[in-house]
């Protein structure tokens, strides 16, 4: 779906956000109010966790990415600041590390060079692997309004397009308060 974010935008630059960050930790808190996107299978029984954070690719200069964790808090500007931190550490080293093996995370990903319909996820489906994934695509201008691709994976084990819906209907209200 397309996310209409012309007002997180211009909040975000107000505050001295970096944007990218400041939908992502939105996405998070919207995740995080829906029981089912912090549901997993672990050995064969569904669990639900307290809290979920991120665990976002991280692009750098030498074109190869890395990956991150960020953990979800309700204080925006302690995640920013975390958020920042570990953006930088990522930046910095090389190859392709986990820096996170839990299952409470959301996993996430960004593909700005392209305004995108669709996504699809390599998935290894022998394993009980039911951990969300959301991907961000490239942020377009029509008018005076802004738009944001969002594709979201889920397993259906768990949640249905009821709660996909939920999700991206309180994303959206996040982004326009």
């Amino acid at each position: 779906v397309k996310v209409e974010c012309s007002s997180a935008y211009k909040k975000a630059k107000h505050a001295g956000y970096s944007f990218s960050l400041f939908y992502l930790y939105l996405s998070m808190k919207a995740a995080n109010e829906i029981e089912e996107f912090r549901y997993r299978i672990e050995d064969d029984k569904v669990v639900c966790y307290d809290r979920v954070g991120a665990g976002p690719t991280i692009f750098r200069e030498n074109e190869t990415y890395g990956c991150g964790y960020f953990p979800y808090t309700e204080d925006i500007d302690l995640f920013m600041l975390q958020a920042k931190a570990e953006t930088e550490r990522v930046k910095a080293e090389r190859g392709l590390k986990f820096p996170y093996t839990g299952d409470d995370i959301l996993h996430y990903s960004t593909l700005p060079w392209a305004d995108f319909t669709a996504v699809n996820h390599a998935r290894k489906f022998d394993a009980a692997r039911s951990i969300p994934k959301i991907t961000f695509g490239k942020l377009t201008r029509e008018g005076d309004k802004m738009w944001l691709p969002v594709d979201v994976h889920v397993n259906h084990a768990l949640m249905d397009g009821f709660h996909v819906g939920k999700f991206i209907n309180r994303f959206q209200e996040l982004l326009n308060e």
